[in-house]
């Protein structure tokens, strides 16, 4: 009995995978939830979540869970960047930023022993600009706009 739960378990895991990597729009858990009733139509959210968890605590993907409200996935565990829309909330990968941006690798800030990063870009991705006619606009409360992170 303990096999086929095992089995499962590793197909639940393996449609979840393969579901998040097809997706280039860095789903919420509940996003990637509908999209794979639709192969497991049984599987729970609480199933999707316990599997982006694992795949993410072992490397296999990114959470991102600095970026916005919810904790966003990407199935591409590479290092590179994100940039978010403060209108919107949509996550893309910034693209043609060069691989040294944050610079050589830091090994201590102060008394702090660095073990990583999280950079994330912030603008207004195209559709909300042209409903907003080009303009930016009014900011949410509580968002951060381009002038927020100059130095």
């Amino acid at each position: 009995m303990s096999e086929k739960i095992n089995r499962r378990n590793t197909i639940q895991k393996q449609v979840v995978l393969e579901e998040l990597r097809k997706l280039t729009s860095h789903p919420t858990a509940m996003e990637l939830y509908e999209i794979t009733r639709q192969r497991l139509p049984a599987i729970s959210l609480g199933t999707v979540y316990r599997n982006l968890e694992l795949l993410s605590r072992t490397g296999v993907i990114r959470k991102l869970d600095s970026i916005g409200p919810e904790a966003r996935f990407d199935g591409d565990a590479n290092e590179h960047f994100h940039v978010r829309c403060v209108h919107c909330g949509r996550v893309e990968d910034a693209v043609d930023v060069p691989a040294d941006f944050v610079g050589r690798e830091i090994g201590r800030l102060g008394d702090f022993e660095i073990l990583g990063y999280r950079l994330e870009f912030v603008g207004v991705c195209p559709e909300c600009r042209s409903e907003s006619g080009g303009n930016a606009g009014p900011r949410h409360q509580g968002q951060a706009g381009a002038g927020d992170f100059a130095e």
